[in-house]
C-alpha cells in the first residue's frame, strides 16, 4: 500500500512536471485520481485474497490432526458397483434407486484407477435416466462434492471428478467400515 502511495505521489509530481510543460492543470488531476482508484482496487483485492487465505484456512484446520487415510481400493470399489448392478437380476431396479452413491462409488474407483469419467459414462453409471443423472450431478457440484471439468481437445466433452472433501469422505467411509468389520471378526 505504501509503494503505491508513493507511485502515486510521483506519478503526481511527473503530472505537475507535465501540466508545467503543456501550460494546462487538468492532467494532475486525471491521472492522480485514475491511481487512486487503482489504490483502491489494490486494496480490494488484498482484502479479497485474504478472506480466500482464510477460507482455505478454515477447511484446513477440519483435516488437521486426522491421520491421512487411504483412498478406498479401486478393485473393491468395483466388486460393490457389480453386486449394486447384480440385485437388478433379481428385483425391479427402481426398488434400488440410489444415482447419488453409485455416482460417488464409480468417481473414487476413476479416481483411484487415474481415469477420467466423462458425465456420459457418469449418467450411465447412476442406473438412472439421463435428466435424472444430470439433476443429481448439478446437485452433488453445488454440494461440493463433484467438480466439472472441459475436455481441452473437445469443448462439447466435460468430465466429473470428486472434489478433495468428497474424496476425504469417502476414505473415512471406508475406513470406518474397516473398523467396523474388524470389531466384528
Amino acid at each position: 500500500e505504501r509503494q503505491l502511495r508513493n507511485l502515486t505521489k510521483m506519478v503526481g509530481e511527473i503530472g505537475q512536471s507535465l501540466e508545467h510543460f503543456a501550460g494546462n492543470g487538468p492532467a494532475n488531476v486525471a491521472v492522480g485520481g485514475f491511481f487512486e482508484g487503482v489504490i483502491s482496487l489494490a486494496e480490494q483485492r488484498r482484502t479479497n485474497r485474504n478472506a480466500s487465505a482464510e477460507k482455505a484456512r478454515d477447511v484446513g484446520r477440519r483435516f488437521i490432526g486426522e491421520p491421512r487415510l487411504p483412498e478406498p481400493d479401486p478393485r473393491l470399489l468395483r466388486r460393490i458397483i457389480r453386486q449394486r448392478q447384480l440385485r437388478a437380476r433379481f428385483f425391479d431396479n427402481s426398488l434400488f434407486a440410489d444415482p447419488a452413491w453409485d455416482m460417488l462409488l464409480e468417481l473414487a474407483a476413476a479416481r483411484g484407477e487415474n481415469v477420467r469419467i466423462s458425465v456420459t459414462s457418469l449418467c450411465i453409471a447412476s442406473g438412472v435416466p439421463a435428466t435424472t443423472a444430470l439433476r443429481w450431478i448439478d446437485q452433488m457440484t453445488k454440494m461440493g462434492l463433484f467438480e466439472r471439468h472441459g475436455d481441452k481437445m473437445d469443448r462439447r466433452r466435460t468430465y466429473i471428478t470428486l472434489t478433495e472433501k468428497a474424496a476425504y469422505s469417502m476414505a473415512r467411509y471406508f475406513s470406518e467400515i474397516d473398523t467396523t468389520v474388524a470389531r466384528l471378526a
